[in-house]
């Protein structure tokens, strides 16, 4: 189907997920402009072809005229019909010239926005998985350093209490063994002098 400035003025676009590229205001009004120029080129284009064809049959309509008028205006008749073609001719190609570069270049309008807008996406995307790689990267390594300094720090506590359990087990031990001496040095104290001795006072 061939294209038409209708199909210009109604093609939709589909959007991008991030609005980078062209401005769709500017790709809209310098469609429009191609319309207008589209739509002149259109109208001369079926102007000239109007053109030729009351040439042709004008061309068409001559032999049907006596012969005695052919023979003595052939040559001034022959004349216009032979130039038309070679007239119209050139006119009608730089209109389907035109036509075609109108059409080519708003498909490579096109062409270059999709293209742009899919070289964003793949490197929005690519941007976002080396982003979410370099996160979780992170993250994995604040973990194993934040389980190394807890490992630590549960050594050194456990290393601390096992000291202070030491230490007093050492301290009962040495308590114990001093208020020993004491008794014993009390009660032996007591024997020497003939007093009652410490034990038997209920202490």
């Amino acid at each position: 189907m061939p294209l038409t400035p209708e199909d210009v003025v109604t093609k939709q676009f589909q959007h991008v997920r991030f609005k980078e590229g062209f401005d769709p205001d500017e790709v809209d009004d310098f469609l429009d402009e191609i319309v207008v120029e589209w739509r002149k080129v259109i109208a001369e284009n079926e102007e000239l072809k109007a053109k030729l064809a009351a040439y042709e049959s004008g061309a068409e309509a001559a032999p049907a005229a006596p012969a005695v008028e052919v023979v003595e205006e052939a040559p001034a008749a022959a004349e216009p019909i032979a130039e038309v073609p070679q007239a119209a001719a050139p006119a009608l190609a730089p209109a389907v010239s035109t036509s075609a570069s109108i059409i080519d270049l708003a498909q490579r309008l096109h062409d270059e926005h999709v293209a742009e807008g899919l070289a964003k996406r793949d490197e929005l995307v690519a941007e976002g998985q080396a982003t979410a790689t370099r996160l979780v990267s992170e993250a994995e390594e604040t973990t194993r350093e934040i389980t190394e300094r807890f490992d630590q720090e549960r050594t050194v506590l456990e290393s601390r209490i096992s000291e202070l359990r030491q230490f007093e087990r050492d301290y009962r031990a040495q308590l114990r063994s001093y208020i020993e001496g004491k008794l014993r040095d009390l009660e032996t104290t007591a024997a020497t002098s003939g007093s009652t001795p410490v034990s038997a006072i209920g202490l």
